[in-house]
């Protein structure tokens, strides 16, 4: 969004200063979004080893 008082920087700020603290936040954002992707990525490779041993064991089972 843009600030109604021009670039929304500190007064004597550098706007390249803004702009660096801007792709800092946003480098934050899609980390934190990254760390959220791969706990649910975990769980899912966790849930599928777990259902494959499950179908492993009962063909075996059904086996004998």
């Amino acid at each position: 969004m843009f600030s109604p008082l021009g670039c929304g920087c500190p007064f004597g700020e550098e706007p390249t200063s803004s702009q660096r603290r801007y792709q800092e936040r946003k480098l934050r954002l899609l980390s934190f979004w990254r760390d959220g992707l791969e706990r649910k990525l975990a769980a899912v490779n966790a849930a599928m080893a777990t259902l494959e041993q499950q179908m492993e064991r009962d063909q075996a089972a059904a086996e004998n």
